[in-house]
């Protein structure tokens, strides 16, 4: 990361969010680089695991799939996305990401717009396994 105005970010450039299953970096954001309308970040999930089921009560989140396979539950019904794939998880809906296939799936988010504080802008609905 560099000290400059515009800063370039790679995930090695942040702390990892392990606490709701995966490997959650915000690269872009109010507290990288003072973003003000939302936050942008990579997730690794290996196979056989998942991001727990949780909401976002404020923001719309995209998801786009770099590699490999999930199941993205919303509200408890199942969307299979691969490679090259998006789906947008509208506001206050329940969504996890499973890994169903047999690489490391990687995956990048956007969510929009910010929760009033950091605190109000995730709700979880399950506990890690």
């Amino acid at each position: 990361m560099t000290s400059q105005l515009h800063r370039t970010i790679g995930p090695e450039d942040v702390e990892a969010n392990l606490a709701r299953g995966g490997d959650i970096r915000v690269l872009l954001g109010p507290s990288t680089v003072g973003a003000t309308s939302g936050f942008l970040g990579v997730v690794t999930v290996l196979p056989g695991e998942q991001v727990n089921e949780h909401y976002h009560p404020y923001s719309e989140e995209f998801l786009y799939v770099v590699e490999g396979d999930v199941e993205l539950d919303l509200d408890d019904v199942p969307h299979s996305i691969g490679v090259g794939q998006a789906l947008m998880v509208p506001i206050g809906v329940r969504h996890r990401v499973r890994n169903t296939g047999t690489v490391p799936a990687r995956l990048v988010f956007h969510l929009s717009p910010l929760a009033p504080r950091p605190a109000l802008g995730h709700v979880d609905t399950e506990r890690s396994l």
